[in-house]
Formats: structure tokens, C-alpha cells, sequence
């Protein structure tokens, strides 16, 4: 039976990869720390190991014996990170992941990329793999580290490694412990989302996701990006379809661009001086109001991924956050 090597697994992305290889049969270890909490991991039947991608060393005995590598492990809160811990975590992170890939012999590793390294679509157009980074890195190093970090998978292809990139765009379902997706849910149910940002995104379906890399495993090319992608919202339509859901309130209007550029320079002010961790920065305002739609064709013909409608994947994250408590 093919054994498949996890890390990230505690994160919503990667506690879906887990449950679809186990679907489909694999045997799956998973990494965690020792501060991770397991709660996205309930139901799965894993094999739980110990180890961090910034110290290589506990990796090798984690994924000796392991055919395949999914490196899904990544700083995503990134408002939250400084900027430091975002490039040594997501590039030498996995710089580490694919080294150790390499001496032990996995077969195959699909590589965590995001929607975020593709950049910002020009007027009318869509994201696609072809796309290219095109922001200012200091304005958004989430989306450089991940152009770094494909980087480095194209290096290890390079020197043998088999490997293949995904970039999910945003993603909204079950086992989203963080609320990272699933943030849009809470902020609806509790009535605070009575206007929306002008922009729009690309939604896929955690299950979906999860699936995702399966195929990629199976079916992608090696050195290719596949874009794991569903429908593309409004980010008004978006929180009208989750109050459809959850019972919440729809947003009543829809804010003009200079507003919230005026907004995000109000969010960096209080941000600048505000003691604790902010709660969201004036970069996420700024990117609110992109438009940033996808066409995730490439991935629906070479990976025969199915599109879930954004509808089901809220259905699903509500009823798991319901189920198991984490919406009063």
C-alpha cells in the first residue's frame, strides 16, 4: 500500500489532503508539532508523528518508508507573522521538506503554493498557471514567499526530485480550525458584515482541496502548477450566499475603492501603535478589493477536478463548526 508523508496536517488544507488520501486508500503519516493542536485531525485515522520543518533532522526517520510527500505546512495567518518568520518558514522550510525528499528517495512530492504567487489580474482577466507575481514584494511577502518557495521546488526538480506545485485559491469547508476561510461564517453570523469590499475571489471547497492534491499526485506533470480553484464571487455575493446559510446578515452595500484605501491607511495608523496582535492588517484591506478570479481550466482537464458550488462548501464548514462547537 502507498504511504504518503503529510506535513501541515493540523492546518484546515492539510487535515483535508490527510482525509482524502485515506479515501482512496493510502496510509498517511502526518506531522504536528509539539504545540499543535489535533482538533482539525478528528475522525482521521493518521499516523501522528512529531517533527518541524525547521529542524530537518526530525523529519528523516518521518518520512523514511514514504512514497509520497504532500508539503502543505505554511505560515497563512501571515497579518498575524512577522515578515521574518513568513520567508524563513515558507521558503527555507521547504527548502528543508525537499531536501530531505531527496536523500530519503520519496517517489513524488505535491508542493502547497497558493493563489497568492500568481499576482493580480489585469482589468476583465482571470488568474491562471501561466500568471506571474507581480506586486511589490515588501507589500505583500506572503505572496513573495510562495514565489520563492516555487523556486525551490523547481531547483530539487532540477536535481531529480519529482515534484509538482497547487495553488488553491481561497478556500472555505471543514476541519478550518483557524477560521481562515471560515472567518467570513463568523463575521456573517454575528451581523457585522452589513457592507462588503468592492473586489472578488476564486473559492474552492476544503474537501475539494484536499482531493486536489490527491489528483495531483496521480495525474499531474512533473514541474507544472495546477490551479485548485471553484467558483468565482463578488465578495458581496460571497457573504449573501453565507448568510443564505448561516442565517446572518447580508451586506447592504457595496464600499467604493477610495474608501477603502483611506480604510487601510486608518489600519495601519492603529495597527502601528496597538500593543497586541491586529486582528486583520491594511494590506488584507488593500487586496479586498481586488478582483481576483480564476480559471481553473488546466486543472479540471489534467487533474479531472470537480468544481463544488461555494454554496456546499459554507453548508459543509457550518455544519462542522456547529458539530463541533465552534459557533455559539
Amino acid at each position: 500500500m502507498t504511504k504518503a508523508f503529510v506535513t501541515g496536517a493540523t492546518g484546515c488544507v492539510g487535515a483535508n489532503v490527510v482525509a482524502a488520501l485515506l479515501q482512496r486508500g493510502y496510509d498517511v503519516v502526518a506531522l504536528q508539532r509539539t504545540t499543535s493542536s489535533l482538533d482539525a485531525l478528528e475522525g482521521l485515522n493518521a499516523e501522528m508523528v512529531v517533527g518541524d520543518i525547521l529542524e530537518p533532522g526530525t523529519l528523516i526517520p518521518a518520512m523514511e518508508g514514504c512514497d509520497l510527500v504532500f508539503h502543505v505546512a505554511a505560515v497563512s495567518d501571515y497579518w498575524r507573522t512577522p515578515s521574518d518568520v513568513v520567508y524563513r518558514v515558507n521558503v527555507e522550510g521547504t527548502r528543508n521538506v525537499l531536501g530531505v525528499a531527496g536523500r530519503v528517495g520519496v517517489e513524488r512530492l505535491v508542493y502547497t503554493s497558493s493563489v497568492a504567487a500568481l499576482g493580480v489580474p489585469q482589468p476583465g482577466e482571470m488568474l491562471d498557471e501561466s500568471s506571474e507575481f507581480n506586486r511589490e514584494p515588501k507589500s505583500f511577502p506572503y505572496g513573495h514567499s510562495k514565489v520563492l518557495a516555487e523556486d525551490v521546488v523547481h531547483e530539487a526538480i532540477q536535481d531529480g526530485l519529482d515534484a509538482v506545485i497547487v495553488n488553491p485559491a481561497g478556500v472555505m469547508g471543514a476541519r478550518d480550525v483557524n477560521f481562515i476561510g471560515g472567518s467570513v461564517i463568523r463575521e456573517v453570523q454575528r451581523g457585522i458584515s452589513l457592507i462588503a469590499p468592492p473586489g472578488g475571489l476564486n473559492w474552492i471547497d476544503a474537501e475539494t482541496v484536499g482531493l486536489g492534491h490527491v489528483l495531483a499526485a496521480e495525474r499531474g506533470t512533473t514541474g507544472e502548477r495546477y490551479l485548485l480553484g471553484g467558483e468565482n464571487l463578488t465578495h458581496r455575493r460571497t457573504e449573501q450566499i453565507v448568510a443564505g446559510v448561516v442565517g446572518g446578515r447580508a451586506p447592504v452595500v457595496t464600499l467604493p475603492g477610495w474608501v477603502m484605501s483611506v480604510l487601510a491607511l486608518l489600519v495601519d495608523g492603529f495597527n502601528a501603535v496597538w500593543p497586541g496582535t491586529p486582528p486583520f492588517s491594511g494590506g488584507q484591506v488593500r487586496k479586498s478589493s481586488e478582483t481576483l478570479y480564476c480559471d481553473i481550466t488546466k486543472a479540471q482537464e489534467e487533474l479531472d477536478l470537480p468544481c463544488t458550488p461555494f454554496r456546499t462548501a459554507v453548508e459543509r464548514a457550518y455544519g462542522w463548526y456547529r458539530e463541533h462547537g465552534y459557533l455559539t
